[in-house]
């Protein structure tokens, strides 16, 4: 389903097998547990996120949906603290997007600090007007944060357009675009690894990330900071 190593400083999630990595109450449940495991690892200092085979995510679990008493909006639920697990994680993060990210998939690589895509298959598809769901609200906050072009926030919502690693790269959806697979994990391994050598204060990160992000940080619930804490961060540094 997945799992965590760990080279050196940088943490690599991966999401193993060839399926579509449909986010169930089952894998949701286990991200959210291995992020908690990076998050308490003291000598951790990055976190990379891989899908392996043709889908980094192809979004929440729509068969377990229609098949369970809970339904849809039960994943809705459960995907948002693994939504506000990534945005308060105190390291940065980078998404290896290896294959299609769609709907939820296409929500959790975005909801990385970097994105890293593969330019010879694979798109970023937001699927709800092509499905008929309206987006939850912490969807379109997050959209909102990391989509800023206007045109392209419309060409994802209002057009449900697939994009491809070049052209997000061009729409400043992703930050680099690889030739294969393998060279966008080993890329994204690389920018992870100069990021933890900058041995920057995770407390401080991860405090810097949430103010940058205040909407998305209360449509997801994540605990404003308290002064004392913002000045025990200073304190420390003195």
């Amino acid at each position: 389903m997945c799992t965590l190593e760990k080279r050196g400083r940088v943490l690599i999630l991966t999401l193993t097998g060839s399926g579509e990595h449909r986010l169930g109450p089952d894998l949701i449940s286990s991200l959210r547990s291995l992020l908690a495991t990076a998050r308490s690892d003291p000598s951790a200092a990055a976190l990379v996120t891989v899908g392996e085979g043709r889908f980094f995510s192809n979004g929440l679990d729509l068969a377990w949906a229609k098949n369970s008493s809970e339904g849809l909006s039960t994943l809705v639920r459960l995907l948002k603290p693994l939504i506000a697990d990534l945005i308060s994680l105190p390291m940065p993060t980078v998404a290896a997007v290896t294959g299609h990210a769609a709907a939820a998939g296409m929500m959790i690589a975005i909801a990385h600090d970097y994105v890293y895509m593969r330019g010879d298959r694979g798109v970023l598809y937001m699927s709800e007007l092509d499905i008929g769901l309206p987006f939850p609200d912490y969807f379109m906050d997050l959209m909102q944060a990391k989509i800023t072009d206007p045109r392209t926030l419309r060409d994802v919502t209002l057009r449900a357009k697939k994009i491809t690693g070049t052209e997000a790269k061009e729409r400043g959806i992703v930050d680099k675009v690889c030739q294969s697979a393998s060279e966008t994990v080993a890329e994204a391994v690389k920018m992870a690894e100069e990021l933890a050598g900058r041995n920057w204060d995770k407390g401080v990160y991860a405090s810097i990330r949430m103010s940058v992000y205040p909407k998305l940080c209360k449509s997801l619930e994540i605990p404003e900071e308290s002064d004392e804490a913002v000045t025990k961060h200073f304190a420390s540094r003195l």
